[in-house]
């Protein structure tokens, strides 16, 4: 693969961008806006990672050696420039939607992911806790840009309890992934939870966030978001979710952790498909 495109982890991206399509199928609603919204956050996603790899290429040499940065495929100078650019034209596509809508909220929203992926990759990553709550922030902030999009008060609330549902499991994920890095991490000075207090007690918070996500799950259906459906669908994300939290609660490796970080990603998918299904009445 050309190191420019995998550089943009594009398979990530476009989960990021999922967050507007499914946003879209809720309110049955295809438009411009919406289409440059799926594409701003496919931007804004990507310059994310590009920029995480620049800042990071020094851990990466231990935790992930073939990414394109530390495998010599693409110069640090060159990868940040990458990142800057792509930037832009996500912030670009922000302005144009909300130019067509004449709604500023979208703009600001992007101005806002700017400044916060760029902060994340800099310096909040390795700030204990935080860096990992900005992660989740950022994932469920997808919704929410979605709903001003529409700018429609329904779907704006029910993005607001779907962002909500993304920033707790990805959180969740994103703990366990420190658990995963710790031994480069370490190497580098980092200051994940893990190094400073132990692979167990952030384990044990990964654990009761999956637990809070997977019993808020059934209310979208008991306040009449989603049909029966979802119900059907969400189950089996809900069972993968406790599968996981039992994984890492039992065992704090690295390999459980690859593996839980693993199931829980694909149990957020299942979850955006139960998304889907539960917005149609069959």
């Amino acid at each position: 693969m050309n190191p420019y495109i995998e550089i943009l982890r594009p398979g990530n991206a476009l989960m990021g961008a999922i967050a507007i399509i499914l946003v879209a199928i809720i309110d049955k609603t295809i438009s411009i806006p919406i289409i440059l919204a799926m594409i701003a956050v496919f931007f804004e996603t990507a310059a994310g990672n590009v920029i995480n790899d620049y800042f990071d290429y020094k851990i990466d040499l231990i935790n992930k050696p073939e990414r394109p940065i530390p495998s010599g495929r693409i110069s640090p100078k060159n990868g940040r420039n990458y990142g800057y650019l792509l930037f832009l034209l996500g912030t670009i596509c922000g302005f144009l939607i909300s130019y067509l809508t004449n709604n500023w909220i979208p703009f600001a929203i992007v101005l806002i992911a700017d400044i916060v992926l760029y902060l994340y990759a800099y310096k909040l990553k390795s700030t204990p806790l935080i860096g990992n709550l900005t992660v989740g922030f950022m994932t469920g902030f997808g919704f929410v840009f979605g709903g001003f999009t529409l700018n429609n008060p329904d779907i704006i609330l029910t993005s607001i309890y779907l962002g909500f549902f993304a920033f707790v499991m990805t959180t969740a994920r994103e703990i366990v992934k420190d658990i995963e890095d710790i031994e480069g991490d370490k190497i580098e000075g980092a200051k994940t939870l893990p190094i400073l207090i132990g692979e167990k007690i952030p384990a044990m918070i990964a654990v009761c966030l999956i637990i809070i996500d997977s019993a808020l799950c059934p209310l979208l259906y008991y306040y009449n978001i989603f049909g029966i459906l979802y119900l059907v669908v969400i189950a089996i994300a809900v069972l993968l979710f406790l599968y996981s939290a039992f994984l890492i609660f039992k065992s704090q490796d690295r390999e459980t952790a690859k593996k839980v970080s693993k199931y829980l990603k694909i149990g957020m998918l299942i979850a955006f498909v139960a998304f889907v299904f539960g917005s149609f009445n069959f």
